[in-house]
């Protein structure tokens, strides 16, 4: 993922809401949301060249979604792939804060990334710049390529839209349409991450269109206070017309 907010034990009646965009390269190939195989209770997209995935849930009501901390220098060609952390966390049996505790141990073995992980009882972000793993409070938090709520231009437009949607009932395409928002931030309030100023004008939207690199998918995750949970993709073409959605409920296990 690219910038995430999360609605954590701010609804009465959904006590996790996140909104996510995925901004990817287009000739990526990634297979849509579905339940895995192996491991089974997975339900998340897939990277089909690294194999991993950007954000998932478990049968049990896990989540766990990554976002990648940009910083070109700091890449490196021989780094695991860090959507198999996703995946680990969206379906070990640990609670939230011990494997946040165990990805910090680990977190060399990757490029910069920072982790998001709920087991239900808890929301743990993991930062692997500052090798910080957190606990975090009721609140609404942002997340894009930099650390846990770092005031983007793209994640306060994301916070002030996920906070108006917490004020009624929440309606999937009004939190779809929260990320839809494709203008750009102005010179000013742009951030400096080593990508040249072109890229940082047409990164710095919630929703991503640039020459072949884009905002693929749009997700929606919302765990109930009864007990189930609800998993939307919404999938995107390079011009930014729908192609395609994935819309799953079920009872958490």
């Amino acid at each position: 993922m690219c910038l995430i907010a999360i609605a954590w034990q701010q609804h009465p009646d959904y006590p996790l809401i996140v909104i996510a965009n995925r901004d990817e390269f287009f000739d990526r190939p990634a297979a849509p949301a579905h339940w895995w195989p192996d491991p089974p209770g997975l339900l998340a997209g897939r990277d089909l060249r690294g194999g991993g995935t950007w954000l998932g849930v478990g049968r049990d009501g896990r989540f766990a979604a990554l976002t990648n901390y940009r910083d070109p220098k700091q890449n490196r060609a021989d780094a695991r792939s860090r959507g198999d952390l996703v995946v680990r966390a969206a379906t070990n049996d640990q609670s939230a804060a011990a494997f946040g505790a165990q990805v910090v141990a680990e977190r060399e073995d990757y490029n910069p990334f920072n982790l998001l992980v709920s087991d239900g009882d808890a929301l743990v972000a993991v930062e692997s710049v500052t090798g910080q793993s957190h606990t975090l409070p009721p609140g609404v938090h942002t997340l894009s390529n930099h650390l846990l709520d770092t005031p983007w231009p793209k994640a306060l437009a994301a916070r002030r839209g996920l906070e108006a949607a917490l004020r009624t009932e929440p309606d999937i395409d009004t939190l779809i349409n929260i990320l839809r928002d494709d203008r750009p931030a102005p010179d000013a309030a742009l951030p400096d991450t080593g990508v040249p100023l072109a890229w940082e004008r047409m990164l710095s939207s919630c929703f991503i269109r640039a020459p072949g690199y884009g905002t693929r998918c749009t997700s929606i995750v919302m765990r109930s206070a009864t007990g189930q949970m609800r998993f939307v993709e919404a999938r995107w073409h390079t011009d930014g017309s729908p192609d395609g959605r994935t819309d799953e409920q079920f009872d958490i296990a």
